[in-house]
């Protein structure tokens, strides 16, 4: 099938292009002896998943606990949750899953620890986690040396916690304002939780695993720092308009949603049949990754989303308005690629213009 004939809107996957990036990052992860642990909550779909781990990564992330079932559901043994995990239902899900498939998860608190003790007591392993290091994101994640030290004083007396490494993510890193400020908060991130592995070190901890990484600082072969044991991008699989700044090329792209022109009401006005409930509305304001519009048209560099509703998506340029009519159908690069995914049910891998395979987006919704 012509993936143009596809009803519309759909989520479309060029194959060449993602099997291209998959080896591209597990090649930069071979070469720089580190192993690579992909963030499945780009794509959400076990399908993918297992593709990522027959291509070579060690295990895989996720993001919530529902991800995290999905996927060991459909046979990925290795799991991370980056996220700090409270409440008590919520990880005596993890102690099941921990019956059956290696899972860890993120822990930055003495609160938290305090629950995870208390919840793991009559489990057959102690649970495994990483504690988080805030590298500049401004996010989650332990931040002063003191509450760390004080974290791992904690641990110490802990039965029921297996501290197994600690991770970061250096989510502003999409904010650089050029390829060296990229480098530098890349550097600098690595050196910052580097320091808090000797830190752990001196306290007598042994760990198993130093986890960084986001896609804008690892598709420039920047260098990784030894000492480093795992990186964790997500998006290089799919890519998207915000990335495509950062890398400088929309070569990378492989996910587009295809869409149909409904209405041309005005000379420079055009409606597609998607809006915020299928490509979203975010955006991107600074720095290499910062976006035009709300989306690109695909084949149309003078042509971006001016704004959406719901379920529309609308164009202002004339070129574009005198070139298509009504019932054409055209493809949206998405600012942002992972809360688009979400949104679909399907996605379809395409290899030269036809539909090779329909693959579930079945962490789709896994928001607990």
């Amino acid at each position: 099938m012509d993936y143009m004939e596809l009803d519309t809107p759909a989520l479309i996957i060029d194959k060449t292009i993602m099997m291209d990036n998959l080896q591209y990052v597990q090649d930069y992860a071979n070469r720089s002896g580190v192993a690579l642990r992909p963030h499945t909550k780009t794509h959400k779909m076990s399908r993918l998943a297992l593709l990522q781990s027959e291509l070579g990564a060690k295990g895989i992330t996720v993001a919530k606990v529902g991800e995290a079932e999905v996927m060991a559901a459909n046979g990925l043994k290795d799991i991370f949750i980056a996220n700090e995990i409270v409440g008590a239902a919520k990880l005596e899900r993890i102690k099941k899953l921990a019956q059956t498939v290696k899972i860890s998860f993120g822990l930055d608190s003495i609160p938290q620890a305090k629950m995870i003790e208390e919840a793991f007591a009559d489990a057959a392993a102690p649970a495994a986690v990483l504690i988080e290091i805030e590298v500049g994101e401004e996010r989650s994640g332990i931040i002063e040396e003191k509450d760390f030290v004080d974290l791992l004083e904690y641990l110490k007396g802990c039965s029921h916690i297996y501290l197994k490494g600690i991770f970061s993510h250096d989510g502003n890193s999409y904010g650089a304002a050029s390829l060296e400020e990229g480098m530098e908060i890349h550097l600098n991130s690595q050196k910052r939780t580097l320091r808090f592995a000797r830190l752990a070190e001196e306290n007598g901890f042994t760990l198993e695993t130093v986890s960084i990484g986001s896609t804008p600082s690892l598709m420039h072969d920047f260098p990784i720092l030894e000492g480093v044991t795992e990186i964790r991008p997500g998006t290089y699989i799919f890519m998207d308009a915000s990335q495509a700044n950062n890398y400088g090329s929309l070569e990378r792209n492989a996910a587009t949603v295809l869409a149909a022109v409904i209405s041309r009401p005005t000379p420079e006005r055009v409606i597609l049949d998607v809006g915020a409930k299928g490509i979203t509305a975010q955006t991107r304001s600074k720095g290499l990754c910062a976006t035009r519009g709300l989306g690109l048209i695909k084949g149309w560099p003078d042509a971006e989303i001016f704004d959406v509703y719901d379920e529309h998506a609308i164009i202002y340029n004339k070129n574009f308005h005198d070139k298509v009519k009504v019932g054409d159908k055209v493809e949206i690069y998405p600012n942002h690629i992972c809360p688009c995914v979400n949104l679909h049910e399907f996605a379809y891998l395409v290899e030269n213009g036809q539909v090779v395979e329909e693959i579930p987006v079945d962490c789709r919704g896994k928001l607990r």
